[in-house]
């Protein structure tokens, strides 16, 4: 009968040096790189899309089958407001953008994201919020998208 595999430190295994912590070590970095490089290209897009979001008074991220972003831009323009619109789905970074308005926004699926003013204004309910509440369109007259 086979005698049971008593189990050995890893430190006695390797004579005392300190192999696994150095591993350990080099696994630290190599995961704080990888974290840094994907905050990177985090903040990349976040950068593009405020870039974006500050060309026009308003602007609306939207997906062309998404039928509350057909809602938000039916309410613009019967409001008589002309929007810049960025569908995601025609983007060829149009899933870069959307990790990025996810983040931003906290909730997924993150369109429609609208931006009034060079700011984050929120999604469907937000906007219809403040269209019930009397307020979308001040707020669109101090952005420059109304005249009126």
């Amino acid at each position: 009968m086979a005698r049971p595999r008593r189990y050995r430190s890893p430190y006695r295994f390797f004579k005392g040096e300190l192999f696994f912590p150095q591993l350990f070590g080099a696994a630290l970095h190599h995961l704080l790189s990888f974290l840094a490089c994907k905050n990177t290209c985090i903040l990349h897009r976040m950068d593009k899309v405020m870039r974006l979001a500050s060309q026009r008074a308003v602007v609306v991220f939207s997906l062309s089958s998404c039928c509350m972003c057909h809602t938000i831009k039916r309410l613009f323009c019967e409001l008589g407001v002309n929007p810049a619109i960025h569908e995601l789905d025609e983007d060829p970074n149009g899933k870069d953008m959307e990790r990025a308005l996810a983040k931003m926004l906290g909730c997924n699926p993150p369109v429609p994201a609208v931006f009034i003013g060079g700011r984050l204004v929120g999604s469907t309910d937000r906007v219809m919020s403040l269209h019930l509440g009397s307020k979308l369109v001040p707020l669109l007259r101090d952005a420059g998208a109304l005249w009126l």
